[in-house]
């Protein structure tokens, strides 16, 4: 190494250390800005973008959007949404899936926002609650659907045959007994 390299890298060092030194300089005389937190909820601004927790839109009927697709379960990358459904015998011998339970885990979320991005319904929000502090992790376990869901309403059934009176059939009308625990343990 030459004297001549040994002074470039000095003064490259010299250079770099007052540059830092600017930096820290400017930070000395900007005013310090202090956030008092728990004194100033009233007053304190959540950015609108802000992803806190999960929750599902509901209605002014107290109805939500969910169709129960599993979309969001799917999609989550660490399995933090897990939903129960039930199926349901609609007008007309259809059947559907309704929501039973939407459970969702807050302490496994990495608030990737993938769950309300493909929610086909738009069914999904992140709010701005932000205060989220619990003791024990089961806490962070939550169901969404905390309201109960209405049942869709039954189209009357069509009218059954009439029945045949026992006397014109030929038979005598026995009664049937109902069958219970008690009955099988009597007969056992």
């Amino acid at each position: 190494m030459s004297i001549k390299d040994y002074f470039v890298s000095l003064f490259k060092g010299i250079h770099s250390l007052i540059k830092g030194m600017e930096v820290t300089g400017k930070e000395l005389v900007t005013p310090k800005v202090t956030e008092q937190y728990p004194e100033n909820r009233a007053t304190l601004k959540i950015p609108e973008r802000f992803r806190a927790t999960l929750t599902l839109i509901y209605d002014e009927n107290g109805n939500h959007k969910c169709i129960a697709c599993r979309t969001c379960e799917r999609n989550c990358p660490n399995g933090t949404i897990h939903i129960d459904t039930r199926m349901v015998d609609l007008p007309g011998g259809k059947k559907k899936q309704k929501l039973d339970k939407y459970i969702y885990d807050l302490g496994s979320c990495t608030f990737c926002d993938l769950c309300v991005t493909t929610c086909p319904t738009h069914a999904l929000e992140f709010s701005n609650d932000f205060e989220q502090a619990v003791f024990r992790r089961e806490a962070l376990v939550k169901q969404l659907n905390y309201l109960p869901e209405k049942d869709e309403p039954v189209a009357p059934a069509a009218p059954a045959a009439p029945a045949k009176p026992a006397a014109a059939a030929g038979q005598a009308a026995q009664p049937v007994a109902p069958k219970n625990e008690e009955n099988n343990e009597k007969q056992e």
